[in-house]
């Protein structure tokens, strides 16, 4: 076993929350002995491969090198935390090297499982099978839409939790459009198989979704999950209710299942299904004060969206410095969340809305609205926010995901 290693505040997860909470605890504590784990060489800016399997973005436009983001005077540790030992204040890694801190800030991200549908796991990227949940498979998806002739599109939602809840749907919408401009439109019966009971649990932006539905003529099948592929026979095996239901399909996007990533799973700092148990506003560790954890590994019943780290970064900061200054935080994360919910070529309804699904919107006109304009600033806006202000400890008095 290698000797350990002590930090004032160990951070585990260079995406987006791990780096944003880094580089703003880095600007308002700059004396803070601050180390994030993370044992992937590429940070990636995951909202915008729903761009990338439409053919609006390169994938390599979405990818920057890890030691470029990890904030200046911040120490990267490149290592997978395999255990948790919170008592001890200490975490083991895969090496078997022990890093023990003061304050412990999990942003570990969330687990995709492939494999819990059989057959998809190896038909991923061929044959009409594809995803953009996968940096690699992303590009695939847009050549698969290019190559389509027309059949049937089917295109799944899991049951939560999983990230980005409208990267499922997004795909769908452009994929129309995109099959319109290749004239395979009329000879293709496009099929929407979700697992939940609606489009978006938001009246007011689903009565927009279902207006947009009904105008592109898709096909809407809710209460329907994906279980297995069958590639030989080109079939896709849907649970639905208590019923089995198969549809053969020419073209499949699968948003696949995901759950909590199994070191937090089997540590102590994890709720009953895996997830990191914290206060659903101050984000602090329920049992364990001097952890925090924000993100998609947590317990909070909101959606998980890069918006809504954007949300709880100040919350988490704030309330660990007041924890270290042996003070009660006050900063408090209302459930904020954002789905810029992209329904065409030009086109999109910005979702803001908070744990009470009630909506919570920026912008000083009705969201509830397809528009141009917020496109735009889907496309061109929020990725510069995230990698030049989110990122790098700036304002965060901007939405959008």
């Amino acid at each position: 076993m290698q000797n350990s290693k002590h930090h004032q505040v160990v951070i585990i997860g260079g995406g987006t929350g791990g780096i944003a909470v880094a580089a703003h605890l880095a600007k308002e504590a700059e004396k803070l002995d601050i180390a994030i784990i993370e044992p992937a060489e590429t940070h990636y800016y995951q909202p915008g491969w729903t761009f990338v399997g439409a053919g609006i973005y390169s994938a390599e436009k979405t990818a920057r090198p890890m030691k470029k983001v990890v904030p200046r005077g911040v120490k990267w540790i490149k290592e997978s935390v395999s255990e948790i030992a919170p008592e001890e204040n200490q975490l083991t890694m895969d090496s078997g090297q022990i890093v023990t801190y003061d304050y412990l800030v999990v942003a570990a991200g969330i687990k995709i499982n492939w494999d819990t549908i059989p057959g998809l796991k190896e038909e991923l990227g061929k044959n009409g099978v594809v995803s953009n949940y996968d940096y690699n498979i992303a590009p695939l998806t847009w050549k698969a839409i290019k190559e389509f002739q027309g059949g049937t599109a089917i295109f799944t939602q899991p049951p939560p939790p999983f990230k980005c809840p409208g990267a499922a749907q997004k795909i769908l919408y452009l994929a129309d459009d995109a099959f319109r401009k290749n004239k395979v439109r009329d000879k293709t019966k496009m099929i929407f198989c979700s697992a939940a009971p609606g489009i978006f649990p938001v009246k007011k932006y689903a009565d927009e979704l279902n207006r947009v539905i009904e105008r592109k003529g898709l096909t809407m099948n809710y209460q329907t999950n994906l279980i297995a592929l069958n590639p030989d026979k080109k079939e896709a095996i849907f649970s639905a209710g208590e019923e089995e239901k198969i549809i053969r399909y020419d073209f499949i996007h699968v948003t696949p299942p995901m759950a909590a990533p199994d070191f937090i799973k089997a540590s102590p700092i994890s709720d009953e299904a895996g997830w990191v148990d914290v206060d659903l506003h101050t984000l602090q560790h329920k049992e364990y004060k001097n952890i925090f954890g924000l993100g998609d590994c947590t317990n909070t019943p909101n959606s998980k969206t890069a918006a809504a780290i954007r949300s709880q970064t100040p919350v988490v900061t704030s309330n660990l410095l007041a924890t270290m200054n042996e003070q009660n935080g006050k900063a408090a994360y209302d459930g904020y969340a954002s789905c810029p919910l992209v329904t065409g070529y030009g086109k999109l309804v910005l979702a803001e809305f908070d744990y009470n699904l009630r909506p919570k919107e920026t912008f000083p006109f009705d969201q509830g609205r397809e528009r141009r304009s917020m496109y735009y600033f889907k496309k061109y806006i929020l990725p510069k926010f995230y990698w030049d202000v989110l990122l790098k400890g700036g304002d965060l008095s901007l939405s959008g995901n």
